[in-house]
C-alpha cells in the first residue's frame, strides 16, 4: 500500500516534491496546507482534486508521512505535532530558527525513536553516487574547496519567499545553499570542525552578502566561500575534492566531473543539468521516505546530521 503523504507549506519546495509524488508508485499525496490564498490557487491548477485542508493538524490526521516545507520557525511545532500523532516526518532545513530549540528537538526525537529525516537531496543524487565511485580510484583526499556565487539573493525563483529568505534571522544563502554542500562534505569526509570564519551583512536586517570559512572535515582541510553579486549567472556552485591521485568535483548541483590528464574536467557520461536531474533525485528521496515510514532503514539525512550542519552554518554566520 502506498504511503499517504501530507504537505505543510506549498511554496516552491512543496510544489516540487508534490510533482515528484504525483507519479510515484510508493507515495500518494493526500492533502496540503498553506495559509496563503496564492498557494491554494496554485494547488488547484497543478493538482485538481487534491485538497487544501484548513490546518496543518488536518493534514497530519490525513497522512502517514508529513513533509514540512514551511518557514524554519514553524518546523519544530509541525514536526512535534506529527510525532505525537504517530506520523513519520520529512523536514526542510534548517531544523529551526533557534539553535538551542533545534538541539532540544533532535535529542527528544532521538530518545523517542521518532521516524524522521531531512531533505538534503544529495543523499539520493546520482551525481554524488558517481563522485563516491570515483573516490575509490583517486586515493586519499588532500583538500576540498566549496564555492557558491549568486547574481542576487534570493534567486529569481525564490522571490515568493523573500519575506524570510532575504532576512538575516532565517534566510540567506549559507543556510539555503551552502548547507547542502556541508552535508555532502560530512557524508564524504567526516565530522566538521570550524576553524575560522567571516561573514558580511548589509545594514539593517538583510541576509549575508559574503561568507568565508576554513574547516576540517575529518582530516581534510576545507576552504569555503560564497557571495552575492559575484556572478552574472543566477547562481554557480562547485564542490571540488583534490586527492593524491586526481581531482573530482560536483558543479552546479548535478554535474559530476573528473579531471583529465590535460587538467580539464570531464563530466560523467550520464551527467544531466539540474533541472532534469532534480525530479529523479526527488523520486529517490520519496522512495526512501516510504521505506522510513514503514519502519525501514534508509540513508536519508538524519536529524543529527542536519543539526551538525546547522551548528556549522550558524557559527559561520555568528556576529
Amino acid at each position: 500500500m502506498a504511503v499517504r503523504l501530507g504537505i505543510v507549506g506549498f511554496g516552491i519546495m512543496g510544489e516540487r516534491l508534490l510533482g515528484a509524488a504525483r507519479t510515484h508508485a510508493e507515495v500518494t499525496p493526500v492533502a496540503v496546507w498553506d495559509p496563503s490564498p496564492d498557494a491554494a490557487t496554485r494547488l488547484a491548477s497543478i493538482a485538481p482534486g487534491l485538497p487544501m485542508l484548513p490546518s496543518a493538524e488536518a493534514v497530519i490526521a490525513a497522512c502517514d508521512a508529513l513533509y514540512i516545507a514551511s518557514p524554519p520557525s514553524s518546523h519544530i511545532p509541525h514536526a512535534e505535532a506529527a510525532f505525537a500523532a504517530g506520523r513519520a516526518v520529512f523536514l526542510e532545513k534548517p531544523l529551526a530558527s533557534d539553535l538551542p530549540d533545534a538541539r532540544r528537538f533532535v535529542a527528544a526525537a532521538e530518545a523517542s525513536g521518532a521516524r524522521a529525516a531531512v531533505n538534503f537531496p544529495m543523499a539520493s543524487s546520482p551525481a554524488v553516487a558517481q563522485l563516491s565511485a570515483w573516490r575509490g580510484e583517486i586515493g586519499s583526499p588532500r583538500t576540498l574547496s566549496i564555492t557558491a556565487d549568486f547574481a542576487n539573493w534570493p534567486r529569481a525563483w525564490q522571490m515568493g519567499a523573500s519575506s524570510w529568505l532575504a532576512k538575516r534571522a532565517d534566510g540567506g544563502f549559507t543556510r539555503e545553499v551552502l548547507s547542502h554542500f556541508l552535508f555532502l562534505t560530512r557524508r564524504q569526509l567526516g565530522a566538521l570542525t570550524l576553524l575560522d570564519r567571516d561573514a558580511t551583512f548589509p545594514d539593517g536586517d538583510g541576509a549575508e552578502t559574503a561568507v568565508r570559512a576554513t574547516l576540517m572535515a575529518g582530516d581534510t582541510p576545507v576552504a569555503l566561500r560564497g557571495g552575492v553579486g559575484t556572478t552574472t549567472a543566477d547562481e554557480a556552485n562547485e564542490w571540488r575534492l583534490s586527492c593524491e591521485g586526481g581531482s573530482i568535483r560536483l558543479r552546479d548541483w548535478s554535474f559530476a566531473e573528473k579531471r583529465d590528464a590535460d587538467g580539464s574536467f570531464r563530466p560523467a557520461p550520464d551527467a544531466l543539468p539540474n533541472a532534469e536531474m532534480r525530479p529523479m533525485v526527488l523520486r529517490g528521496q520519496l522512495s526512501k521516505l516510504a521505506a522510513l515510514t514503514q519502519g525501514g532503514r534508509v540513508d536519508l539525512a538524519t536529524l543529527r546530521e542536519a543539526l551538525e550542519v546547522q551548528e556549522i552554518v550558524e557559527a559561520i554566520l555568528a556576529g
